[in-house]
């Protein structure tokens, strides 16, 4: 009986010997190459770009720049590039700039159409809107602005659910969701 005692001792001795230079052993110099070429693949992956900066002109001649902090390409289609902090100025043949600040956005890089959101701004001769959304489109010749909408001139303060403008003729409706609410418009004087 002590013999077989003795025998299983040993085996299990021989076999917590084996274990722990098994799991504590050094890595292997190709495990390590495994892991960094891991990484190095991680670190390619990334679709974070910063200080982005696109330009466009079309075939009227209207020029359009975008520029952000950062932008992140959709994993999905990558002709789409959020946007974080961003500014954009359009230029349209024989008209003057427009200037859009928003905190986010969405660009086509392949047809230039832009959705600003979050604390939007747009300076435009001496008017201003303010929104919270913005969707701009060349294909569309259209600016749509909706969502707690602020349009001040010189001599009115217009408040409203959407403006649309036409960037080819600058026709711009104002209009409300609710058929059965009104624009508010208070003038300055």
């Amino acid at each position: 009986m002590n013999r077989k005692l003795i025998g299983i001792c040993l085996i299990l001795i021989i076999i917590f010997i084996i274990s722990m230079f098994y799991f504590t052993r050094p890595p292997k110099i190709n495990e390590i190459n495994i892991d960094e070429n891991v990484q190095e693949q991680k670190e390619a992956a990334s679709n974070i770009i910063e200080n982005v900066e696109y330009s466009s002109k079309d075939a009227s001649g209207n020029e359009y720049t975008i520029k952000a902090i950062e932008g992140e390409t959709d994993i999905n289609n990558t002709n789409i590039i959020f946007l974080k902090n961003v500014s954009a100025i359009i230029e349209l043949k024989n008209s003057n700039k427009i200037l859009i600040l928003a905190d986010f956005g969405k660009y086509n890089i392949d047809n230039f159409d832009t959705i600003f959101s979050k604390n939007v701004i747009i300076n435009y001769l001496e008017k201003k809107i303010t929104s919270d959304y913005m969707d701009f489109s060349i294909l569309r010749n259209s600016m749509i602005i909706s969502k707690n909408v602020i349009y001040v001139d010189k001599e009115n303060t217009l408040k409203t659910d959407v403006v649309e403008i036409d960037i080819k003729n600058k026709n711009t409706k104002f209009f409300m969701y609710d058929k059965n609410k009104k624009v508010n418009l208070e003038s300055k004087y």
